[in-house]
């Protein structure tokens, strides 16, 4: 089968989503396809967003995501927010359930355009985040990288929030660090046999946290709402803030918020904040060949 099918190129905070509709199809997007959309400058992306017919009984739709290097995603909150506010528009709905290979997601698109999604409860257990040697206190685990004696990153907190995350706490500006060459080092570190996404987190107040991420298969990202999440969570688990923070994203453009709430009745993480529609067009989703409709962000409004 390779009959075109409509996509829409997204962001949330900046983090370069590519909205693709599966609907009605049997096949997927292929990673040979989203690499190919991921070498051309005008449709790199850090996820893709495949919606597809849903598998479960009581969701709207089975959501497929790919990495920029054509890698299965278990989670991204901020392409989940692009696929709300995307369905939003085509059915005049406001609440959504998506299944992913995570598990169940809900959402809802408010008022003021902004979208909430339930990411569900975090995990911390060591063999399900998962990491290659067992920590009974995840909330601190022993890893560092620089010399021994005065180390650049250490001791992050680890977890899953759908996907593996490690949380570097960091003291001073998290742009300041060369995160493009320790990213990939401690992404494919062999602590993380399913590799992680990982986080400089600057705690600036009792009620925000400031973060940067590499994102496992990514790269470096304008914004990653798990990660935004996990840096929330484990903020909450070390002592450093309240369990409702706003995460303030250094690298995004514009720069931008998400609000995080770890919920204390079910200990489910809700996650707030805005999604973008830039332009759409048509692909193939086994060869990522695509044509623009013409239309863009600016001839829109």
């Amino acid at each position: 089968m390779s009959a075109t099918v409509e996509f829409a190129r997204m962001n949330g905070l900046g983090n370069k989503i590519l909205v693709v509709d599966m609907r009605g199809r049997p096949d997927k997007v292929t990673p040979a396809a989203a690499v190919t959309l991921n070498a051309d400058p005008q449709t790199e992306f850090d996820q893709i967003m495949a919606i597809h017919d849903p598998k479960a009984e009581g969701t709207d739709a089975f959501i497929d995501i790919l990495n920029s290097d054509g890698s299965k995603a278990q989670a991204c909150g901020n392409g989940t927010r692009c696929v709300v506010q995307a369905l939003a528009a085509e059915t005049g709905r406001k609440v959504f359930t998506f299944q992913t290979v995570a598990g169940i997601l809900n959402a809802v698109e408010h008022e003021d355009g902004t979208i909430s999604v339930d990411m569900g409860r975090p995990v911390f257990d060591w063999d399900r985040i998962p990491l290659a040697e067992e920590f009974h206190d995840t909330s601190r685990i022993e890893l560092q990288i620089g010399p021994i004696d005065k180390p650049v990153l250490h001791s992050p907190s680890a977890m899953s929030m759908g996907n593996p995350h490690a949380i570097f706490w960091v003291d001073r500006d998290v742009m300041s660090y060369d995160l493009a060459r320790f990213g990939p080092l401690l992404e494919n570190h062999p602590m993380f046999p399913e590799r992680a996404n990982i986080t400089l987190a600057q705690v600036t107040s009792p009620t925000s946290v400031t973060t940067r991420t590499w994102e496992r298969g990514a790269g470096l990202t304008l914004a990653c709402g798990s990660a935004a999440c996990s840096a929330a969570v484990s903020a909450a688990r070390t002592g450093r803030t309240g369990r409702k923070v706003t995460i303030n994203v250094a690298s995004a453009k514009p720069p931008g918020v998400l609000s995080i709430e770890w919920r204390e009745h079910d200990d489910h993480v809700i996650m707030t904040g805005p999604a973008e529609w830039e332009w759409s067009g048509r692909v193939d989703p086994s060869t990522g060949l695509w044509s623009s409709d013409g239309t863009r962000e600016a001839e829109a409004q």
